[in-house]
Order: C-alpha cells, then sequence, then structure tokens
C-alpha cells in the first residue's frame, strides 16, 4: 500500500512511501519486504531507489513503550484491559487491533486486519506518537509475525496467551501455526506466558508465567468464582495477595485479566509507578469489548461473541455451563474448513439447542459451510439449519421465548462485526442490532 511519509534518501526527498510497483512515481519510494521479492528486479531495472524493510525503523517517530499480545483468543479482550488500566492510571495509551486504532478514545482508524502490513503499522504507530501515546497495546496476528510485518519493533513486552488453531488455510497444519505463534517469543525483550497453554513450548529468557492452581507461577489465582462476574484472590510471587472483582465473565476473561495485569505490574508497578494494588483495582472495572461476551439483553438473556474456532467457542460455553444453552453460529467461506466439524462437536457437546447459519460466506454456498459443520454433529434432532441469519436469530428468540425462557442464547462468530460478506457484496449486517429489533417487535 501507499503511505504519505516524508523521507530523505539516497540524497532525495520522497513524499511517500509504497510496496506496491503499480503505484510507484519520482515521489514514491519504493520499499522492498518479504512479500514482494519477486518485483525487486524490475523495480532496479527502472533504476528506482529501494528501501528495504527492515531499515523502516529509522525513518519513523514511534511511541517508546509498545506492548504485542498473540494468541488465539484473547489479544482484543487484553489490549482493551491494558489501554484501559493504563489510562484510569493517568497514561495515553494507543490501541491497534482488530477494532482499528485508538488513541485514548479518539478513533484514528476504523476496522482493519488484526495487524496491518508493515507500512501501515508504522504510519499507525506514527500517528499515535502524534497524539502523545507513549504506550501502544498492539494485537499480533500469527500472519503478521510470519510475514515479518512487525520486524524491527522494539516490545516493551510480548504477551502469549494461548494456542489452539485457527488460520489453518494459511499455515498448512496446526503445527506450523504453533511454531509460528511460540517464535513470536524469541526475540529480547520482556515475556508474559500462559503457564497453563501446553502448546507454548517456548522457553525464553525474561519470562513472567501466569495461570491457574499452580502457585509456583508469578502471578497466580488462588480461588475464582465464575457463577457470575468474576471473582478471584490473585497471588504475585513477591508474595502480594489481592481480590479481584471484575466486570467480566468467564474463565477465559480471568486469563485474560491476569495477563494485562502482570504485564502492566512487571513495566510500571512493583513501586516504579504504580501500586499492584491501584493496577488491580484499575483493572476491575473493565467492562468489556464490544462484540465479545457483549449482553445485548438481559431478559431473555442474549450474549454477542466473536468466537469463531472450537476453543474460542468453549470458553464461551464453559463461562455459561450452569444455564441451558442456545447456540447459534455458522463458519466464514473461503477460510480454514478443517474447524468446522470441530465447532459443530464442541456445540453439541455444550447446547441444549444449535441454530446453524451463515457467517460471511463468502463465495461458498451458505449450505456447503452447514454441511462441513453438521459433519461433526451426531445428533441432528437438537439443529435448526436456517442459512438466512437476520431469520435464524428470530428463531433462536422465538425458540428461546417458547420454550427455554431461562437459557441463554449465544450469538457467535461475529461479534461487533457491522456487515455479512456474501458472495461479493458487502451488507450492512449486525447482529446486535437485529436482536434489539426483534426484542422489540416480540
Amino acid at each position: 500500500m501507499k503511505i504519505r511519509h516524508k523521507i530523505e534518501f539516497l540524497g532525495k526527498s520522497y513524499t511517500h512511501l509504497s510496496d506496491n510497483t503499480k503505484e510507484l512515481d519520482a515521489s514514491t519510494l519504493f520499499v522492498s519486504t518479504p512479500r514482494n521479492a519477486q518485483f525487486i528486479q524490475e523495480v532496479k531495472q527502472n533504476n528506482q531507489a529501494i528501501l528495504d524493510f527492515k531499515e523502516l525503523a529509522k525513518y519513523f517517530d514511534i511511541p517508546s513503550c509498545i506492548i504485542g499480545i498473540t494468541g488465539t483468543n484473547g489479544k482484543t479482550t487484553i489490549a482493551n484491559i491494558i489501554a484501559h488500566t493504563l489510562k484510569k492510571l493517568g497514561k495515553k495509551v494507543g490501541v491497534i487491533g482488530t477494532q482499528g486504532v485508538f488513541a485514548n478514545d479518539k478513533t484514528l482508524k476504523p476496522k482493519g486486519l488484526t495487524t496491518p502490513g508493515i507500512l501501515e503499522l508504522y504510519e499507525n504507530l506514527s500517528l499515535l506518537k502524534q497524539e502523545n501515546c507513549q504506550i501502544v497495546a498492539m494485537e499480533v496476528s500469527s500472519h503478521a509475525i510470519d510475514q515479518q510485518r512487525i520486524y524491527g519493533l522494539n516490545f516493551a513486552a510480548r504477551i502469549l496467551s494461548n494456542i489452539t488453531g485457527d488460520h489453518l488455510d494459511y499455515h498448512g497444519n496446526l503445527e506450523n501455526y504453533i511454531r509460528i505463534k511460540n517464535s513470536f517469543l524469541n526475540d529480547s525483550g520482556l515475556k508474559i506466558i500462559n503457564a497453563d497453554e501446553k502448546n507454548i513450548t517456548t522457553k525464553p529468557d525474561n519470562a513472567l508465567y501466569y495461570g491457574l492452581d499452580n502457585d509456583g507461577l508469578d502471578l497466580t489465582a488462588m480461588s475464582y468464582d465464575f457463577k457470575s462476574n468474576i471473582k478471584a484472590v490473585l497471588k504475585f510471587n513477591h508474595c502480594y495477595t489481592q481480590d479481584l472483582s471484575s466486570k467480566l465473565y468467564g474463565k477465559h476473561n480471568l486469563y485474560n485479566l491476569m495477563a494485562a495485569i502482570l504485564c502492566i505490574d512487571a513495566l510500571f508497578g512493583q513501586s516504579k509507578q504504580f501500586s499492584t494494588h491501584k493496577i488491580i483495582q484499575a483493572a476491575s472495572d473493565f467492562s468489556g469489548v464490544a462484540g465479545r461476551m457483549e449482553v445485548v439483553s438481559a431478559k431473555p438473556l442474549i450474549i454477542v461473541d466473536f468466537a469463531h474456532t472450537h476453543d474460542g467457542m468453549e470458553k464461551i460455553f464453559e463461562s455459561c455451563k450452569d444455564l441451558e444453552i442456545i447456540a447459534l453460529f455458522g463458519a466464514g467461506g473461503d477460510r480454514d474448513k478443517t474447524k468446522r466439524p470441530l465447532m459443530g462437536a464442541m456445540a453439541e457437546k455444550y447446547a441444549n439447542k444449535i441454530f446453524l447459519t451463515s457467517d460471511n460466506p463468502r463465495s461458498e454456498n451458505p449450505e456447503n459451510i452447514i454441511n462441513d459443520i453438521l459433519a461433526g454433529i451426531s445428533d441432528v434432532s437438537k439443529v435448526h439449519i436456517q442459512s438466512n441469519r437476520a431469520k435464524s436469530i428470530q428463531d433462536a428468540i422465538e425458540y428461546q421465548k417458547n420454550h427455554a425462557p431461562n437459557a441463554v442464547l449465544l450469538i457467535l462468530g461475529k461479534g461487533d462485526e457491522t456487515h455479512q460478506i456474501i458472495g461479493d457484496q458487502k451488507i450492512d449486517f449486525d447482529d446486535r442490532k437485529v436482536v434489539k429489533t426483534l426484542i422489540e417487535k416480540l
């Protein structure tokens, strides 16, 4: 892509940078990356200057404290907990991730890739520095690690939350995906690692560990309760113990809170700037991320979440296992097909009633996607199929009203997305708005 950025290179002034040969002109400097290597010879033949992507950091003024978060699930929530907590403590914080680019509560850019391409990423970091954000919490995808989009960034801390399975259409197999995620821990700097995640095999230097039921970690939960909102007793290795009472739900969110709290405490706490007590207090009133375990209706209880893998779904189901569960979901088209039957099996394990529908089918036939999910479900008598997502949501709400008024309806897969991709069309669609309209009507 092409970005506006003034640069002096090899005695010439440029106003733009681009990694696309089709965008080059006299004022645009070409940046070579692993993704465009096949076009470099063409650029050389045209006697155009080339800036190697590994040199980009020299030409951008970016925030001094960048916290990178990777993991199959939880990246968005952890980044937002970190930002919320530090803002409560008086810091100005930037966030880069699935939901966009933010400087405190100011939106600089809307939704895009979880981790932008390297040029846009440096542009975003430069914009945040201009907004006086010296701290940035950013999501780091497996694609970004593999494609070296984060090259040159000196992370103050790297968080690895969990590794299960996703994007196998890109990575080829689970082993490659696990290897890529673990490689995020290879560079220098502080590491914050979930000790309970068996697929985290790297044992790096300068690492702190968090987890449940293990008293030998840097941060552990000595006791916890998920019957409603999270309640836990946290213990740090420096023998500090404090109660945590959060507005969030579920075991997975306790892990997310612990990752954020341990990271902030290591960077800014322990008598450096803020007491551990103040950090936990500030994190406690974080009320959640839009589209992540978002309660859209209390009566009847309807929750919307972004979970789109079998393990992500399991975390949501576990959070609601004391209730009767109605699950509504689909799977994305033109994406990893291997996860579809696993999603079906997970729903069958936990849900009393399953509504299968479309997610973003893209170029695939929605019925074919649903059939892939059905392959993982042995008892199809609990399944209702309706490929039209709006109609399926209506059917699920009516079922809840007439047959299971005390159940929780979990609408999964799209979270805070505001569109649906069908074929080559991008249609306005928001699960939350559909639910609210139907609740008013019904």
